[in-house]
């Protein structure tokens, strides 16, 4: 059970583990770009590469789409960010219980937006781990976890992409370990619990009052979606990259301290932000050295 990006990788490994997936589930497909086509999952595109059997629930109160997976008669359930909610009802259904593979060191980090939220806050590590799910937001018991270092460039899709390949990895070494009784379920221990909530494309709003060092960890968390942006008049500015310095300055935060041939700095709630890659809304992602060709930003302007 996957439906994004982050749970192909998990489907290959799996399959070239050679275990017998009987079915797999993801999410209906949706229309996507300017001509609205219908686009299938990820997921679904890797199963019809693997030749495995697919099914697109649009829920799984639904009692045929019920049927469907009891008739499956699984040992686990493996869910790598499906998409739905799994009901006790559907939780008890395979054989052996459900598998989650969660894009954090449980328990911190609980959450649908665990990669991104670990960069905006400055994590120096994070990682996966795999657990038994039960009712409960990411609270089962855990099975195994791998650590993965939050490097000082790492954007959340960076990020993604190499905790997507480790906990596939991951995963396998669980249903191994399984297969050779040497899996151990070790409790949560919930008081050390964190949460990584929903992000919305309105979060991606930078404020500036905040530190440098913080702004650009924000940044980077922001990339690639939902996109870290901010106004300048009417304009509205997407960033993508920046540098922090802690060099002083007295300009009142989110104003234009430098505009040079190639150098954007802004000030902040404490030190400045170099901005190094932006985007204008109807434009492209430029270094901002060739942005500043097209546009003219003052020192003394504001940003929003």
């Amino acid at each position: 059970m996957g439906t994004p990006d982050f749970s192909v990788p998990a489907l290959d490994a799996v399959h070239a583990a050679g275990h017998d997936i009987v079915l797999v589930v993801t999410q209906p497909d949706k229309p996507r770009g300017r001509g609205r086509k219908l686009d299938a999952p990820p997921v679904k595109k890797s199963a019809i590469r693997l030749r495995r059997p697919v099914i697109q629930p649009v829920s799984l109160r639904d009692e045929t789409i019920r049927q469907t997976l009891r008739t499956a008669q699984a040992d686990f359930f493996v869910v790598v960010a499906f998409g739905h909610i799994l009901t006790q009802t559907v939780l008890d259904m395979p054989k052996h219980g459900c598998i989650n593979v969660h894009a954090s060191l449980l328990p911190r980090y609980r959450g649908p937006a665990p990669i991104h939220w670990a960069v905006i806050n400055g994590e120096k590590e994070t990682g996966v781990t795999t657990m038994m799910m039960e009712k409960g937001l990411d609270t089962g018991d855990i099975l195994l976890k791998a650590a993965e270092p939050v490097a000082a460039d790492d954007t959340a899709g960076s990020l993604h992409d190499r905790l997507a390949v480790l906990g596939a990895r991951l995963l396998c070494q669980t249903l191994d370990g399984f297969a050779e009784g040497t899996i151990r379920r070790v409790p949560q221990d919930h008081s050390l619990a964190t949460y990584a909530p929903l992000l919305k494309k309105t979060d991606g709003l930078i404020d500036w009052q905040k530190p440098a060092t913080l702004i650009e960890s924000f940044i980077r968390g922001m990339n690639p979606w939902p996109g870290a942006f901010t106004f300048w008049g009417n304009r509205r500015l997407k960033i993508f990259r920046t540098e922090a310095t802690a060099a002083a300055t007295t300009a009142p935060p989110g104003t234009i301290i430098k505009s040079a041939a190639n150098e954007l700095t802004v000030a902040t709630g404490q030190g400045r932000l170099a901005i190094l890659e932006i985007q204008e809304a109807s434009g492209s992602r430029l270094p901002v050295s060739e942005f500043l060709r097209g546009f003219r930003i003052a020192p003394g302007d504001v940003l929003d």
